[in-house]
């Protein structure tokens, strides 16, 4: 812009004062995210899943372990509190293990490297059995139901939970905030409603449940986002969530 001379030194005012009240925007410090090792958390998956399905399967320690640990919704209201952890171990046949294993391992391992492996899995064993707790309260009391299917959505929960929260994606424009959290009920409802015939035992309030109860842990979990890299934090959380399994299942066949 070109002013007469004359207008020259009130012409630099205006500009320092316009400068003055328009700072230069600052680019936000994105802060720096570790991702961990997921692989350990993932197999210990496969291998708690895969020995439940054997066991289960030869009948071992002579019990029925489906009829021991599947959710039962008289049982659980009647006290029953470890058929909501159990369950999530046991599957109807072949299929349905390598279905939950596949997704489970896939959800588990980007799970596993935002959170660590230990934390990663005990927050998605105590969102799968709060899930399947809530949708038995919902649900008629004659409601039964088996598989890891309720810890696999809390799993993808758990991350749709975290990164959003966490502010791990883009936050300049309102389709990238809540874009971890759409994504996660697009996948919800492509992976987890079942193929929509009367056939289907998908048990959709199940995965609804346990997705809801994942999103909540993602949440609270970014309190602590600084402390998931401490590696006594994931082997204490690690322990604790096999010992959770171990201690439902003993309490199962004691009951």
């Amino acid at each position: 812009m070109i002013v007469p001379a004359e207008y020259s030194a009130r012409a630099m005012q205006e500009l320092r004062l316009y400068e003055q009240e328009n700072p230069p925007r600052r680019p936000k410090v994105v802060k720096p995210f570790v991702h961990q090792n997921a692989l350990p958390g993932v197999v210990a998956y496969v291998l708690v899943i895969c020995a439940v399905a054997w066991l289960a399967g030869e009948s071992y320690f002579a019990k029925d372990w489906v009829g021991a640990g599947r959710v039962d919704g008289v049982l659980v209201r009647a006290g029953e509190w470890w058929r909501t952890i159990t369950a999530l171990t046991l599957h109807a046949g072949l299929r349905h293990l390598l279905g939950n294993l596949v997704f489970g391992a896939f959800f588990g391992l980007f799970a596993g490297r935002l959170l660590g492996p230990g934390i990663a899995w005990l927050a998605i064993v105590l969102a799968g059995a709060s899930g399947n707790a809530l949708n038995t309260l919902l649900l008629e009391s004659s409601h039964r139901s088996i598989g890891a299917s309720t810890a696999v959505f809390a799993a993808l929960g758990l991350l749709a939970g975290f990164v959003w929260r966490a502010k791990l994606m883009s936050q300049e424009k309102w389709p990238y905030r809540v874009g971890p959290i759409v994504g996660g009920f697009a996948l919800l409802m492509y992976t987890g409603t079942g193929d929509g015939s009367a056939e289907s035992n998908t048990d959709v309030g199940a995965h609804l449940m346990g997705f809801l109860c994942g999103l909540s842990g993602g949440v609270l979990l970014t309190l602590v986002r600084d402390q998931l890299v401490r590696p006594r934090w994931q082997i204490s959380a690690a322990v604790l969530a096999l010992l959770i399994i171990i201690v439902a299942w003993v309490v199962a066949f004691l009951a």
